[in-house]
């Protein structure tokens, strides 16, 4: 028999990875500019004008500074 939590977390999409430029620093919080121009906060350490990669809040690591191309759909 299945677990019924396992089967509910199935259900809810996990969140997504978000490329960004650190704008702004502050205690181990950090402001993240998105490539649409949106501003996020985000736990961890990273240095102004870095890209990073950020899910749910929080740095997962640094991105590599290449040429973005943005495609509305």
């Amino acid at each position: 028999m299945n677990n019924i939590y396992e089967q509910f977390r199935r259900l809810i999409p996990d969140p997504p990875l978000q490329a960004g430029t650190v704008v702004g620093i502050g205690s181990g919080v950090v402001t993240v500019q998105l490539p649409g121009g949106g501003l996020i906060q985000a736990r961890g350490n990273a240095s102004i004008n870095q890209m990073v990669f950020v899910r749910d809040d929080v740095i997962e690591g640094i991105a590599h500074s290449l040429t973005l191309e943005i495609i509305e759909i």
